[in-house]
This record gives C-alpha cells, sequence and structure tokens, in this order.
C-alpha cells in the first residue's frame, strides 16, 4: 500500500473465500468493529445526560427533555391547542402528563429528604373542571359587589378562562407544604416553597408565575404553581432570570 493512509493495515480479501465458509480471523475483525460502535454510542448516550441533554425516564431509559411539546405557551392569549392530547397518569392522588411524571417524583422524594413536606394539591384538569373553578371564582367576585364584566376580569387573574390554563395540558401542579395548605402569598414563606423556588429547574419545572412577571404573564403571583418544560429548558428560563413567555419570545 506504500506510505498512503491505510499503510501498515491488512485489506481481508473476501473473494480467496469459498462460498459456506468463515474466516476465523474476518469474524474476529467484525466483532471487534461492533464492540467499538457500542461503546461509542454509550459514551455519547452518557455525554448527553451529563450534559442536560436527556433524561433518564424511571424505567432507565433516554428521553428527550425539551421536545416542543414540553414548551407549549398556553396564557390568556394562548389557548390549549385543539390538537393537545394529555396522557395523565396519578402521582401521589393527584393526575400529571406521563412526560412530567418522573421527575416530578423525583422532587418531591429530594425535598423530603431534606426534611420538608411538599404537597400536590392540583394537577391536570378536563375542560370541566376548570369551567367549574373559573365559574365559582367569578361568583365569588360578584359577591364583592364587582359587575359582570369587572368579576369576569378580577377571576381570570387568579382562575385562567377555560382553555387557557396550564393545568389543561398536564404539564402544571400546585404544591403546597402541608402545614400550610393555602393558596396565597403566605406560602412563599414556608421552607418546601422556598426549596421548590431554588431547585425546582433541577428536575425540569419553573416557577411559572412570578411576582415581577405579571405583566407578562397575565396571572397573578403565585408561589405554589410549577410548570413541566424539562430540564434543559428550566435550567435556561432559571439562569436568564425570565418567565416563558420571554423565553420563548428570545427563541423566536
Amino acid at each position: 500500500m506504500g506510505n498512503g493512509p491505510l499503510s501498515g493495515y491488512k485489506i481481508l480479501d473476501l473473494t480467496q473465500f469459498e462460498a459456506g465458509t468463515v474466516c476465523t480471523e474476518t469474524l474476529a475483525w467484525l466483532g471487534a468493529v461492533a464492540l467499538l460502535v457500542l461503546v461509542a454510542s454509550a459514551l455519547v448516550v452518557a455525554w448527553r445526560v451529563a450534559a442536560g441533554l436527556v433524561v433518564m425516564t424511571a424505567g432507565g431509559g433516554a428521553a428527550g427533555a425539551d421536545s416542543d411539546a414540553l414548551l407549549t405557551l398556553v396564557n390568556p392569549d394562548h389557548p390549549v391547542p385543539e390538537d393537545w392530547r394529555a396522557d395523565p397518569v396519578k402521582v401521589e392522588g393527584q393526575y400529571v402528563d406521563r412526560r412530567a411524571a418522573a421527575d416530578l417524583k423525583a422532587m418531591l422524594a429530594a425535598a423530603r429528604a431534606e426534611g420538608l413536606e411538599p404537597l400536590i394539591c392540583s394537577g391536570y384538569r378536563t375542560q370541566e373542571k376548570q369551567t367549574q373553578l373559573f365559574d365559582n371564582k367569578l361568583s365569588r367576585c360578584m359577591a364583592q359587589g364587582l359587575s359582570a364584566e369587572d368579576a369576569a376580569v378580577e377571576a381570570a387573574l387568579w382562575v385562567a378562562r377555560p382553555g387557557t390554563s396550564e393545568h389543561q395540558l398536564g404539564l402544571a401542579v400546585d404544591i403546597v407544604s402541608r402545614e400550610n395548605q393555602n393558596l396565597d402569598d403566605s406560602q412563599a414563606d414556608t421552607p418546601a416553597q422556598q426549596w421548590l423556588m431554588a431547585h425546582c429547574w433541577e428536575y425540569g419545572f419553573i416557577f411559572r408565575y412570578p411576582k415581577d412577571k405579571t405583566d407578562v404573564t397575565k396571572i397573578g403571583y403565585e408561589p405554589w404553581h410549577y410548570r413541566y418544560v424539562g430540564r434543559t429548558a428550566a435550567k435556561e428560563i432559571t439562569s436568564l432570570g425570565v418567565c416563558l413567555e420571554e423565553y420563548l419570545a428570545a427563541r423566536d
């Protein structure tokens, strides 16, 4: 072969073997190549997991963490897509989309390992359930003396209109502290909530409705509402200090 790039390598001439015969040397060579391919593939998967590009599912398989579906924007201006199909599974008495379940369980377990007591109080909601919650809030606002129009505006600030709630995706959860289950600002002062706000991104969740983002999200401050977006996006959103609306706008 001279001094070319293949100099020093032995090229196997398969024509020298009769039909139906197998060369031991050939099998050994092919086996070595197959082993190298498997090792290389395993190293690539390990690197992607370490880099946060994929997460390992509860079953041990690798799954893409940041598909477009996990970043679906739902707010007063962006209703739940008509073709959206949640895949609800039960986690501690509440339902969430299957894609968020494993990381949700891991997050709750990590909080409890710190001696905290987080409690899921709401997860996936059907259209009927969201309608019921909105109508109840609307009635309470009107009972306070607001006109029907003003009551609807006030109610929508705290309970999303049917069809515009992230809960209908199955990717949002409301989590409270067992010691304080009130859905008000006092929730932010509980150790469980403070831990969740600081660590939720490690498990693919973001604190969805911060106090300083109300003008953007058009939803009031909710120190109990967390949205699953996948680990890579959650890390980026948290490090940038933006809400989901701002993050998606920057990507466009």
